[in-house]
């Protein structure tokens, strides 16, 4: 899953492709190096972001979906809105990435229900402006389980079917570098398998990385020299079962996901061709 952040404060690439022909030729751009789903955002999540209205959001994002979609590329909307959901899903979006996992907007259950679209439900306890101060746990690994578990079967009581949901665990998402949250849960991936649904981990650039590759006791790394180390997060995922990776950098990722996945069985299945990364059923 290659990222295009259709914003100016994104924290890795604000900016960048805030001008929606860019934004297009980028998504392009990872689809030819190896992306099989485009997931286009128009509100940062940064911590201390604010929110931009629904209007902005849908300003910066429906063009950018509408063209990818238009010119074959399987695109993900990552939106907290069902509004913008909607728009985006008639503009041709297969896919909703919402790290609220539906409890930002109480709509979003009967979007995903009515439109048949697959759905990443991630582990969310608040708004990025104050999400870090609940990072409070006494055991990260169960209690993100047990969180993820209520909100899937909260969100197949309203309707949506269990085929269409992806989890993902939310790293960095009131998850703090110290005490090694995100660690605790990458060490533990497989644990999610058994809620029976496919796993998305999206732990590209993020603070827990380049916390871990800054100098001892001084700065960060900054997050676009976190390349290599999302790789290698990646190629460890992939090696335990992840469903998918959403990153910034796609080429070194794909080559990492090939390389896992030809490790891992022997070469066994170098002459299959990729399936639709979003069937109904084959998620």
């Amino acid at each position: 899953m290659g990222v295009v952040n259709v914003t100016p404060d994104s924290f890795s690439d604000g900016g960048a492709w805030f001008d929606h022909g860019r934004a297009v030729d980028h998504g392009l751009r990872l689809v030819e190096e190896g992306a099989d789903i485009i997931d286009v955002g128009g509100e940062s999540t940064r911590p201390g972001a604010q929110r931009v209205s629904a209007e902005e959001e849908l300003r910066r994002v429906v063009p950018v979906v509408r063209e990818l979609s238009a010119s074959g590329v399987a695109v993900s909307v990552d939106t907290m809105r069902a509004r913008v959901a909607e728009r985006s899903v008639e503009a041709g979006a297969v896919l909703v990435n919402d790290v609220s996992g539906g409890l930002a907007d109480p709509d979003m259950a009967r979007l995903v229900a009515s439109s048949g679209v697959a759905y990443v439900l991630m582990h969310w306890r608040g708004h990025s402006h104050d999400m870090q101060s609940r990072a409070v746990y006494t055991d990260v690994v169960q209690e993100v389980l047990d969180e993820l578990r209520d909100r899937m079967e909260a969100m197949i009581a309203a309707g949506v079917a269990p085929d269409q949901i992806v989890l993902d665990p939310g790293l960095g998402f009131s998850k703090r570098p110290e005490p090694a949250h995100n660690w605790a849960l990458l060490h533990q991936l497989e644990r999610f398998h058994e809620l029976g649904r496919p796993v998305l981990v999206a732990g590209s650039r993020k603070r827990f990385l380049s916390r871990l590759l800054g100098a001892p006791k001084g700065e960060d790394r900054p997050f676009t020299e976190c390349d290599a180390a999302t790789a290698a997060v990646t190629t460890l995922s992939a090696d335990r079962g992840a469903w998918a990776v959403r990153v910034h950098d796609v080429r070194p990722n794909a080559d990492a996901v090939r390389v896992a996945s030809a490790w891992s069985d022997g070469g066994a299945r170098l002459t299959e061709g990729r399936e639709s990364p979003t069937a109904r059923g084959g998620l």
